[in-house]
């Protein structure tokens, strides 16, 4: 069933960018998306995590962390990539925004955190010839640079978002964490929406549909199914079949939005998910260290990467804070 959830988990969060492009047909703006999905989905994570137990005790630094995280780190990720949803098709998307299971691998080599090796040093390789391809394809009518670059200033702000938060949130529960950083990235769009006159939530019926979708089937189910997946299975396993996020946004695109990636696009998305297993693949060494101690940044980010708000835990906070 651990297999089962993780899967299920990437099927939600692939639907976030189709879930996304819907709402926006119904004349949801952006803000007002992100103020809608931050703060449902916050509401319903903290009542879960108030539930069990996750929220008690908490250090004052801990708690401030969590909300600083959403309230800059997330709230600017997060607007990035559904900015980059109004420009330029899904599918491209969230392929763009894969980069950053590499880029966080060369952030730890750089910072001091990871040892270059060979086989980092391929996947990064790898990963940008399969980026430079999906570009180099690209001949949909909405393609265009500015989306583009909001995309990948996505995957950026991502890979910065993960390196600071695998240091500063150790003493927090994965769960209590993914509460606090929605609420925090609800704040900062609500305090946005009231310095620029109030946010527009007059929008068709069907937008509201769409929006709950986006915050509960693609934010809150898909969390909680991570959590208790990962909890079964493990962290690098949870990873690996995480990778099959992308591949639900670029058959639900092509479903609902008749996207079609040219046979180069297919070519370089495959690098960039080879990038990303390569990357993620368990050695003998990362196995030993998730048996003992918290691992270092980048099997943190391992298993952690699939949430919503992709929280920062160890395997061991994992199992203790799932029932």
């Amino acid at each position: 069933m651990g297999a089962l959830f993780c899967l299920l988990s990437a099927a939600g969060f692939g639907a976030m960018a189709v879930f996304g492009k819907l709402s926006y047909d119904a004349g949801v703006s952006v803000d007002a998306l992100l103020l809608v999905r931050f703060g449902l989905a916050g509401a319903v994570l903290l009542i879960v995590a108030l539930a069990r137990g996750a929220l008690r005790n908490l250090p004052r630094r801990a708690v401030l962390a969590g909300l600083g995280m959403g309230v800059f780190g997330y709230a600017a990720q997060a607007g990035l990539y559904f900015s980059a949803l109004t420009r330029i098709d899904a599918s491209l998307v969230a392929l763009m925004l894969y980069l950053y299971p590499v880029l966080v691998t060369a952030g730890a080599v750089v910072l001091g955190r990871e040892r270059a090796s060979r086989r980092r040093v391929s996947a990064l390789g790898i990963a940008l010839a399969g980026i430079g391809l999906v570009l180099s394809g690209a001949t949909s009518g909405r393609f265009d640079w500015i989306g583009v670059l909001l995309a990948l200033g996505a995957a950026v702000v991502y890979t910065c978002y993960i390196l600071v938060g695998d240091r500063v949130t150790a003493d927090i529960s994965p769960l209590a964490l993914t509460a606090l950083v929605c609420t925090g990235a609800f704040g900062t769009f609500l305090v946005t929406g009231f310095v620029r006159g109030g946010t527009d939530l007059h929008f068709a019926p069907v937008g509201w549909l769409w929006l709950g979708a986006l915050a509960l089937v693609s934010t809150v189910a898909a969390i909680l199914l991570f959590f208790a997946g990962m909890a079964r299975v493990g962290p690098s396993v949870a990873s690996i079949l995480s990778i099959l996020e992308p591949v639900v946004t670029v058959i639900a695109a092509a479903a609902v939005f008749g996207e079609l990636l040219t046979p180069t696009q297919w070519i370089g998305g495959a690098l960039v998910l080879s990038a990303v297993v390569i990357v993620q693949w368990p050695t003998p060494g990362r196995r030993a260290r998730q048996a003992g101690r918290q691992t270092a940044a980048v099997d943190s980010s391992a298993s952690a990467r699939v949430a919503a708000v992709r929280f920062f835990g160890a395997a061991d906070q994992a199992d203790t804070h799932i029932s």
